[in-house]
């Protein structure tokens, strides 16, 4: 159903989704499996709060804007009170 909808996944890859422990996923490939799935990304994506330490995403982002890729904006997450960032 994914090749019929334009998404062709390696079996490397396919494997990691279905384990449930994708390293990266693209959005654009995102999109076409909750098309073919009938559902929303948040149906699929599973939170982890703490898995990540917070000095490691400060380096990630220091390493992202020390590549030209300028700084990081995060963006709050819905549910939380004050405008978007």
């Amino acid at each position: 159903m994914l090749a019929g909808a334009g998404l062709v996944i390696s079996a490397g890859k396919m494997s990691n989704l279905w384990s449930g422990q994708p390293v990266t996923i693209r959005l654009d490939d995102l999109e076409v499996i909750c098309e073919v799935l009938g559902c929303e990304p948040g149906d699929l994506l599973v939170r982890e709060p703490g898995k990540i330490r917070r000095d490691q995403r400060e380096d990630d982002d220091a390493q992202a804007a020390a590549a030209g890729g300028g700084p990081v904006i995060r963006r709050r997450h819905a549910g939380r009170s004050g405008p978007p960032v």
